[in-house]
Formats: C-alpha cells, sequence, structure tokens
C-alpha cells in the first residue's frame, strides 16, 4: 500500500497539470470566439437570413449541447471509464473548432458549434471525475483550486490572442483550435483509468450515498451564477460598442480581464472557505457579482468597464471552485460521473440561457440593455442576502463533508 501510495503521489503533479490544461480547453470554446461576433455580422448578416438569433448560437450553441449531453457523458463514463473517452473527444474538439474558418454557411457553422460543444461536454466532465477520482481531501480542493486558476489563466490568454488575431479576418482564430491535439500523446502516456488501477486510490465506502440537499443547492446556484457570469463575454461587447470602443482587440482584452480576475477569487478561496464557511463564500460571490454588474451597466468609459469585469470576475472565481468542491463531497464514487455531468449541464445551461434571460428582461419590462443588467444585478445582491443570513442564523457552516476530516 505505501509503495501504491508512493507512485500516486509521484505521478500527481503531471496528472493534475495534464487535466486542468484540458479543463480549460472549455473555456476557449466560447472566449476565442465572442470578440468576433461584430465581424462575423458584418459577413453574414447581409445574406443570413435570421442572422441576429444565429450569431449568438456562435457562441452559446456548445454551452447548450454541453448542457444537454454532460449528464450522458457522464453515465456512460461511469460504465466505460473516463481516460479513453477524454482522448476520443479531445480529438474530436480539435477537428469540430477548427472547421468554422473553412464553413461559408453561418446554418453550417453553428452546426458544427453544437457538435463542437459536444466534444467539449466529454472533456468537462472526464476532467472534472478525474480529480474526484485521484485526489480526496484536502488534496481535492487544491487540485479542485488549481482547475479554475489553470482555466482563468488559459481563458485570458486566448481571449486577448483571439481579439488580436481576429483583426485581419474572424476565421483566423479558430485555427487555435487545433493546438489541443498536441495534448493526446501526454494524455495517453500520463493519465490512467481509475477502475483499472484501484489499488492508487482510498477503499470504497459501500455505505456511502448522494447528499441531495447540497447536490440540488449547488446545481441551482452554479445554473443561476452561470447566467450572471455569461453577461461580461456575451453583453460587454455590445456595451463596449455602445460607448464608441469597436476594437476586436479591446473588446477581447476586457473579457480578458474579466477572466483574469477570476484569479483572484479562486486563489483567495482556500483562505476565504477556512474563514467563512460555504454560505459565507456563497454570500461574497453573490455580491461581487452584483457589483460588477451594476458598474458594468453603468460604465461611461473603457476603463470603467475594465473596474467592472475586475470587480465580476472576483465573484466568478469564488463561485466554481465553492461549488464544485461541495457537489464532488456530496457524490460517492458509483455515480461520480453521472452527478457531475450534472453540475456541467447545469454550469453550461446556465451560459446558455445567460443571453436568453437578459433579452425576457427587455422584453418584458420595456427597457435597455443596461437596465436588464442592473435588474439581474439586484437578483443578485438579494440571493447574496439570503445567504448572509444563513451563514448569521446558522453560524459558520462547514465547507468540508465527512470525508475531509479523514
Amino acid at each position: 500500500m505505501t509503495d501504491q501510495f508512493t507512485v500516486k503521489k509521484a505521478t500527481a503533479g503531471r496528472e493534475g497539470i495534464l487535466i486542468a490544461l484540458g479543463s480549460s480547453l472549455t473555456i476557449m470554446g466560447s472566449v476565442m470566439v465572442a470578440p468576433m461576433l461584430p465581424k462575423m455580422g458584418q459577413e453574414f448578416g447581409p445574406v443570413t437570413p435570421d442572422a441576429g438569433t444565429l450569431l449568438p448560437l456562435a457562441v452559446t450553441g456548445p454551452a447548450l449541447a454541453i448542457a444537454l449531453f454532460a449528464p450522458i457523458a457522464g453515465w456512460i463514463s461511469d460504465r466505460v471509464g473516463r481516460k479513453a473517452m477524454l482522448i476520443l473527444a479531445t480529438f474530436l474538439y480539435a477537428i469540430l473548432g477548427v472547421l468554422p474558418a473553412l464553413l461559408t454557411d453561418l446554418n453550417d457553422i453553428v452546426i458544427s458549434r453544437l457538435l463542437f460543444g459536444c466534444a467539449e461536454a466529454v472533456i468537462m466532465t472526464c476532467c472534472t471525475a478525474l480529480i474526484a477520482d485521484y485526489w480526496h481531501g484536502e488534496e481535492r480542493f487544491k487540485f479542485v483550486n488549481f482547475q479554475v486558476v489553470s482555466i482563468g489563466i488559459i481563458g485570458s490568454i486566448f481571449f486577448v490572442l483571439g481579439g488580436v488575431m481576429g483583426e485581419e479576418s474572424w476565421r483566423t482564430p479558430f485555427y487555435l483550435y487545433l493546438g489541443p491535439l498536441l495534448l493526446i500523446p501526454f494524455m495517453v502516456r500520463i493519465l490512467w483509468e481509475p477502475k483499472k488501477n484501484s489499488g492508487h486510490l482510498p477503499p470504497v465506502d459501500p455505505n456511502a450515498h448522494t447528499a441531495f440537499a447540497p447536490l440540488i443547492i449547488g446545481y441551482l446556484m452554479i445554473l443561476g451564477g452561470m447566467v450572471l457570469n455569461f453577461i461580461v463575454p456575451v453583453q460587454a461587447p455590445a456595451l463596449l460598442v455602445a460607448i464608441g470602443v469597436t476594437s476586436t482587440t479591446k473588446i477581447g482584452l476586457s473579457a480578458g480581464l474579466g477572466l483574469l480576475a477570476t484569479l483572484g477569487g479562486s486563489l483567495t478561496w482556500p483562505l476565504l472557505r477556512r474563514l467563512f464557511g460555504l454560505s459565507g463564500c456563497n454570500a461574497l460571490l453573490m455580491a461581487l457579482l452584483a457589483v460588477g454588474l451594476w458598474l458594468l451597466a453603468n460604465a461611461e468609459t473603457y476603463n470603467q468597464v475594465l473596474f467592472a469585469v475586475c470587480i465580476h470576475g472576483l465573484g466568478a472565481g469564488l463561485m466554481v471552485p465553492n461549488l464544485m468542491a461541495s457537489v464532488m463531497n456530496a457524490l460517492p464514487d458509483s455515480v461520480r460521473g453521472r452527478g457531475i455531468g450534472g453540475f456541467t449541464s447545469a454550469l453550461y445551461l446556465g451560459q446558455f440561457i445567460s443571453p436568453i434571460v437578459v433579452g425576457t428582461i427587455i422584453a418584458m419590462t420595456q427597457t435597455d440593455l443596461p437596465s436588464a443588467i442592473v435588474y439581474l444585478a439586484i437578483a443578485s445582491a438579494v440571493v447574496a442576502a439570503i445567504w448572509l443570513l444563513s451563514r448569521l442564523l446558522g453560524g459558520k457552516s462547514q465547507p468540508l463533508n465527512k470525508e475531509s476530516a479523514a
């Protein structure tokens, strides 16, 4: 047992880095496309019926595909394993990701993006499940945080890179999706299938059961949180154009800075989790999202937008690790893939419906985009107050379940 534990710890660094890189592919799925929407609109708008509906689907369509397919991916991974599915999905991610650069019909581009989202669903579900499979207790929380930090860094880089490369043509950034092919040989060599290497893992508790209350709360929180979180990449370009900023580089930089700001939240999450517990962190992150959205809606200059997305990003950086960790701990080994698939589904469903929610608010209130964002900021503040009240009435909630004490 000691030798097995030594082998496990010796390879954890390589495994953690590889899984973090794989997880980061999902943020690349949307961040490189959002800055391209104005130029795609110029090309397809005059010649494509319903271009106004189809263009946003180029960004949010993969999120819908992930939301629908992630539970299925999790169910399959519980039966056939994670490694092979992850490798195949990474290959399909690269092939489907580059297709829009070669297609000339907007409908075909949207279809390719939906299929691309299915590959993303498998990648995100398998990577997150592997973290829960490989590591336990505090080690698991460390790698959850490492995953989120890596996504923030890589997403920030590619948001800016996509904007810069898109100055000449909106098609150019799509070739970056071929890069993940380089990860496949390392996945084959370094990753291992938990079911075939059970000696590397702690013994399975036959009495373990799903903790439904924290699981459902986690699903609802990530759903609503991503509605608020995705306002920046989807709506910020329109707000920037409204104040006279049209450069794709500047648009990409603003959203990239917001993603980079998530690092602040992610890096401070371990300390805040120990100080405030689960309820306190939920209250704080929802308050930060509320303040960031209010500032964004009322921004009149480019610098004010940058400040707003930074505050918003801090809340987003706290949200994913805080909710993902609690969901992981609520799931026993036997249904971990399915449970994490449900979390992934809720996460990306929130992304997909974010512009729908904003549009619905605009239609119902007969108002403009900034006012709709203010309404959502108020809703976020109300949820923050509820969590704060829960924290004050219930005392410091424990962020870790019984597993962390082991």
